[in-house]
């Protein structure tokens, strides 16, 4: 699957997240509207469900990460937004294993970069960064 489709995945997935976090649908069902109204079927589709339930099911440890690299901000005080981001991230780099970790990086920051805040790029770059950081020495 090349990278643009791979980005479309990541972003649907992201979408899907955040929005899980406001609404009263279960993130299945949101995940579900988001492919069809973007029409991803195939590969991207499969890649964003795994994306979606990799982090939905891994959010407590991967909040739990977030908390011990970011001591300074509380992980619900963060901006929902950037937490998503860095929850999806961080499902890539350290569960799901299947890209190199200097390219989820870069998929997290450009989805900053769109989606976030102006402060949102640097605040994840430090993030991941020291995560990869003690990732590469153990």
């Amino acid at each position: 699957m090349s990278m643009g489709l791979r980005r479309r995945s990541r972003i649907i997935a992201l979408q899907t997240l955040f929005e899980a976090e406001f609404a009263a649908n279960s993130p299945d069902q949101i995940l579900e509207r988001n492919l069809r109204d973007k029409e991803l079927t195939g590969e991207t589709a499969d890649f964003a469900v795994q994306l979606v339930h990799g982090v939905t099911s891994n959010i407590q440890a991967l909040d739990d990460i977030i908390k011990r690299f970011a001591p300074a901000f509380p992980v619900s005080q963060l901006a929902s937004m950037d937490r998503s981001i860095l929850r999806l991230a961080l499902f890539e780099i350290l569960i799901h294993n299947e890209v190199p970790h200097k390219v989820a990086i870069n998929e997290a920051l450009e989805l900053a970069k769109e989606f976030g805040s102006e402060t949102s790029p640097r605040f994840v770059n430090g993030v991941l960064g020291a995560v990869i950081s003690e990732v590469q020495n153990k």
